[in-house]
């Protein structure tokens, strides 16, 4: 068997060849990119592990992972925290399989108690996945077949959006700022920690040309906007936010054609909303657009006698914190949101 005769590499950071190999898998997903590394170990201090097997002719596997010291909730060891996906990439089941196996060897010798694995495939392992999140992706072309092929109610909110005298246009670092006291005030209506202002600025630094911050304005002001990250050929949005006292400007909308609009011309194949549940507000707004679902396989694999919430009552206790942060003052949320938030991985 390949995996066999494999030789694994267990590391603090990835190593160049780590860089070459992401580009080279196919199954490679944004959560792969070397640069997470820098983003979270500088915003957060999270103990990166990264594995890597070489099977025959070079790299063939990477696995990246983070390990996540939790006070009161313990370790827990994840591929990859705050990102869609992560898990094993190589090129066979069965280094997957090692790959996944020698990630829970180390996760026990740092006294984690669970090992998550994001995927975008199901594994060969003894362990059933959650399934009820999906990547949400809409095929691109030639940007106007794409604004035809749109739906008629999708295109009427943009020409209303532009009506009612909105804009949309790219920022330098700058502007992030304005884009950040924007999403303060949305996750905390939506009842959610937000990321330290450190964190996005770690992304724009680290991926460079590869990261775009779009804005919306209102009379020069900003109401809305959203990061992507340009990752093979498609282009990611995994954050995106606009104040909800200007809902009914369809903002949202005039936004997002922007960036697809602007994917497109730039030649990406694909442009990724990022991951939704089945069914949900986010999912029906993606779906409106076309999208279509990728699958995802999140694996939960307890590795210590500590006992660890099932997916119901951690939803349960994740709805009353929603219900109780919605409630705080913003400036509250500005402070204590990214202390809380560097340790919620989801």
């Amino acid at each position: 068997m390949v995996a066999s005769a494999a030789d694994i590499d267990v590391t603090d950071r990835p190593r160049q060849s780590w860089c070459d190999a992401v580009g080279r898998l196919r199954g490679a997903h944004l959560g792969h990119a070397c640069e997470w590394f820098t983003v979270i170990a500088r915003a957060y201090g999270h103990e990166p592990l990264y594995i890597a097997a070489t099977a025959g002719d070079g790299l063939t596997g990477v696995l990246p992972s983070f390990v996540v010291r939790r006070p009161l909730f313990g370790t827990v060891v994840t591929s990859m925290p705050f990102l869609d996906g992560g898990g094993p990439c190589s090129t066979s089941p069965a280094l997957d399989t090692l790959l996944v196996e020698r990630l829970i060897v180390e996760a026990r010798l740092r006294g984690a108690a669970l090992v998550e694995l994001r995927c975008a495939r199901r594994l060969a392992i003894e362990a059933q996945p959650l399934e009820g999140k999906v990547n949400m992706t809409l095929g691109l072309g030639n940007p106007e077949a794409l604004w035809r092929r749109v739906d008629k109610a999708v295109r009427n909110q943009i020409r209303k959006a532009e009506r009612a005298g909105l804009t949309v246009e790219r920022a330098d670092a700058g502007g992030l700022t304005s884009f950040y006291e924007t999403f303060v005030e949305r996750m905390r209506d939506l009842g959610s920690p937000v990321h330290a202002l450190g964190f996005l600025q770690q992304v724009l630094d680290t991926f460079g040309p590869r990261a775009r911050l779009l804005l919306v304005k209102k009379d020069g002001a900003t109401i809305g906007g959203l990061v992507g990250i340009a990752f093979n050929d498609r282009l990611v949005v995994p954050w995106a936010t606009c104040r909800k006292e200007y809902f009914a400007l369809c903002p949202n909308m005039i936004l997002y054609w922007e960036a697809i609009r602007s994917a497109a011309a730039e030649g990406f194949t694909r442009f990724d909303f990022g991951r939704s549940t089945r069914q949900s507000g986010t999912y029906l707004f993606k779906r409106q657009w076309g999208a279509e679902e990728e699958p995802l396989f999140w694996y939960r694999l307890p590795i210590a006698a500590r006992r660890i919430a099932s997916a119901s009552s951690s939803r349960a206790g994740s709805d009353l914190l929603a219900r109780m942060w919605q409630r705080l003052p913003l400036a509250v949320t500005r402070q204590v949101g990214p202390r809380v938030r560097k340790y919620l991985i989801q």
